[in-house]
């Protein structure tokens, strides 16, 4: 099976796994072969080494998508569209809230509030809310499919809860409860924070009841249409149109993580496409060493060659693990490949792979 038939008939791809297995590669390629199949295709990474833009041979992305030149795609025929973004989880908070506002004033407001400041900044959970209101913007465009590179999570339902999270802080009873008549704000962070508190604002001039409080005044009638937009992501997720790909590694301790993740994405009855398995070492026979080499060489070579025998036999153990916990779902593999994947060649390399070129 081919990337392209795992993906058949879908129009979003949410590439999920653990950090280092090559994810953000992988949706890549993924884009770039279904953009070769005649699709407009947009993949959205979170990735800040800008390893996505290096392997596409470009300086920068942006967080809106940009048009990627066939002429950087040397001996593939794009008979669709590849676009390409990098996501600022920053940028995205603002305009999202430039766009929920009901005036320019209250969303500029907004992001004065030194509370929003730290929402909008922290990497935890902000990440994944704005990967998910990315995907939400661009589910509204005319791209034929979206892949998204999402962050690096140890469970699939780490990136899947951290949006309904922030989502119910921003729209839900924390808002009620803090816009109470005086004292419940106080009484929701402890009885005993007033002291502290106070004692926080003397030396740093930070009064956090009063920013908290002024900051869900000014949310107060967005609350609804934070709302609307978690239910609408939450229809995307589970549609039969979207389809979960865990991106792992052949190694012992990616290929638990991605266990873990199958049963994740079971248990919230995602849609389930299929793994793709990277760096896989191929299997190799001793008998492969040539003997007309020196004695010395011929012996240092026999010794890698049963090193590497050690690890695909090691690679080869860890797939029928994940064959037996997948249940029959297909699983792809991409050979182990000489060298680092940071370019355009071995982007291609990957692609060719994928897709049977």
């Amino acid at each position: 099976m081919s990337a392209a038939e795992l993906l058949a008939g879908k129009r979003t791809c949410i590439c999920v796994g653990a950090g280092g297995v090559g994810k953000t590669t992988t949706a890549a390629a993924i884009a770039l072969g279904m953009a070769a199949q005649g699709q407009k295709v947009a993949v959205v990474t979170i990735d800040p080494a800008r390893r996505l833009a290096n392997a596409l041979g470009l300086e920068q992305l942006e967080n809106d998508p940009r048009l990627v030149s066939p002429d950087r795609l040397p001996g593939v025929e794009l008979r669709g569209e590849l676009w390409a973004m990098m996501l600022d989880p920053k940028r995205t908070f603002d305009e999202l809230i430039e766009r929920l506002a009901p005036s320019p004033e209250r969303a500029e407001e907004i992001k004065r509030n030194r509370v929003y400041r730290e929402l909008s900044s922290a990497v935890s959970g902000s990440q994944e809310f704005t990967a998910i209101e990315k995907l939400y913007e661009l589910a509204e465009a005319d791209f034929d499919l979206l892949v998204l590179d999402t962050p690096p999570a140890h469970s699939a339902a780490e990136f899947l809860n951290a949006p309904g999270r922030l989502t119910a802080f921003l729209g839900g009873g924390a808002l009620q409860a803090l816009l109470r008549p005086t004292g419940v704000g106080m009484r929701l962070l402890g009885l005993g924070a007033g002291p502290v508190l106070a004692a926080l604002k003397l030396v740093t001039g930070v009064d956090l009841v009063s920013d908290v409080t002024t900051f869900f005044t000014l949310l107060g009638g967005m609350t609804e249409q934070f709302n609307a937009r978690a239910a609408r992501v939450e229809q995307l997720l589970h549609a039969p149109e979207t389809a979960f790909v865990l991106v792992t590694s052949a190694q012992d301790r990616p290929v638990e993580e991605a266990v873990w993740f199958r049963e994740s994405l079971r248990r919230d009855r995602m849609p389930f496409s299929g793994a793709i398995v990277n760096r896989v070492n191929p299997p190799v026979s001793l008998g492969e060493v040539p003997l007309d080499l020196p004695k010395d060489l011929r012996a240092r070579l026999a010794e890698c060659t049963s090193d590497h025998a050690v690890l695909a036999e090691r690679d080869a153990a860890n797939i029928r693990r994940l064959q037996s916990a997948f249940l029959d779902e297909p699983i792809l593999q991409v050979p182990d490949l000489p060298d680092d994947i940071h370019d355009i060649a071995g982007l291609l390399a990957i692609y060719r792979v994928l897709f049977d070129e």
